[in-house]
């Protein structure tokens, strides 16, 4: 979901290839007949499903990188090799399929907009399941979901080692947790509304209560995007009634950034709350799971509510923002507006104490039963 590793408003970045464009794109680079292809929705990159005809895997995602990430390849390289390194701790996450010069991606000009912009082009393996957005989640795939968030992050920043892994210290990075502050420059993007009042006292309670805490935080490598349409899963049992579900997929690495444990948490419970029928309940079950994996001290527990409400309010925003500059793309962009306002404006209404009681109480439920 990533656009800018600065703090300057976004640009037109977004690639414009059209399908034949792109499956010749296949062709020349990778060397791949193509027999099927359809554009995938996508936030500012863009991204095509492929099936070719080869043996073995004959299903690839063609990811064409926004032209301003594109100029980053370190950036990209470090994404690439944690992605290939994930797999191979046994996490279901993409690898490329390397190009005909044996490289993990091509930086290669084409689409029909204005000028000539350069942009990444990765094939990556395609993975099989459900997103989350699709499911009704229950208890056990939201503790599941709090754990694949610790885990993942807890086995890059341990065991990961790459060259280009300092490219991963994104300081003015818009979709790093700890920026919410530099939504100022984006307000403007909600109009007048009710809705700024709440954007605005978010920004100032993180200022005061959330920065000076930071270096307090557990360190780590951020995912940083693990949402409900990033996640995907696959049924593991025949009830209707009360499946039971294991992760499949893990998508778009795009936003990965050092940051701190507490931050991937307060992601995943934010957007598992999108869908959910009861989006207060959610943040216990996510929480418990994460613990199981890594426990959060006190203070991280205590700023839990504000980073929740933190990266509401960066999607939020941010999406009010690129819906400006990409009108066509204006329905994918906003999905989480659908929902999100109401349940920001609700946790604010409930207020943080009663909130963080619902969440604490229902992790705790935990210590004394874990799901099946």
């Amino acid at each position: 979901m990533s656009s800018g590793n600065d703090c300057q408003p976004q640009t037109l970045t977004k690639p414009t290839f059209g399908e034949r464009e792109a499956a010749e794109l296949v062709d020349r680079v990778f060397g791949l007949k193509v027999s099927w292809i359809r554009s995938l929705p996508s936030y500012d990159d863009q991204n095509f499903h492929v099936r070719v005809s080869a043996e073995g895997a004959d299903e690839y995602v063609l990811k064409i990188t926004n032209s301003e990430d594109s100029q980053e390849p370190d950036l990209i390289e470090a994404q690439t090799q944690a992605m290939m390194f994930l797999s191979a701790e046994g996490f279901p996450s993409a690898t490329p399929y390397l190009t005909k010069d044996g490289n993990i991606m091509s930086l290669e000009s084409g689409g029909s907009g204005l000028g000539s912009k350069k942009y990444m082009v990765r094939l990556l393996t395609y993975l099989p399941g459900i997103p989350v957005a699709k499911i009704t989640t229950n208890a056990q795939v939201l503790y599941e979901i709090g754990r694949l968030a610790a885990s993942l992050d807890k086995v890059l920043s341990e065991k990961f080692q790459h060259p280009s892994i300092k490219s991963l210290h994104r300081g003015q990075f818009i979709w790093n947790l700890a920026n919410v502050p530099l939504l100022d420059q984006y307000i403007y993007a909600l109009g007048q509304n009710k809705y700024c009042a709440v954007v605005e006292q978010v920004i100032e309670q993180f200022k005061g209560k959330i920065i000076p805490k930071l270096s307090s935080f557990q360190a780590c490598i951020n995912h940083g995007d693990l949402n409900d349409h990033n996640i995907l899963v696959d049924s593991s049992s025949a009830s209707l009634e009360s499946p039971q579900y294991r992760v499949s997929g893990i998508l778009d690495f795009s936003d990965m950034s050092y940051g701190y444990y507490v931050f991937e948490v307060a992601i995943a419970i934010m957007y598992m709350m999108i869908e959910s029928p009861d989006p207060l309940s959610v943040g216990g079950h996510v929480l418990a799971g994460f613990e199981s994996i890594l426990p959060l001290t006190a203070e991280e527990r205590g700023a839990l509510f504000l980073l929740v409400s933190g990266r509401f309010a960066q999607s939020l925003v941010i999406a009010a923002h690129t819906a400006l500059l990409y009108p066509a793309n204006k329905e994918y962009l906003t999905i989480t507006a659908k929902t999100g306002w109401k349940h920001l404006m609700t946790m604010f209404e409930v207020g943080q104490e009663a909130v963080e009681k619902k969440w604490f109480e229902t992790a705790q439920a935990y210590t004394h039963h874990t799901p099946a």
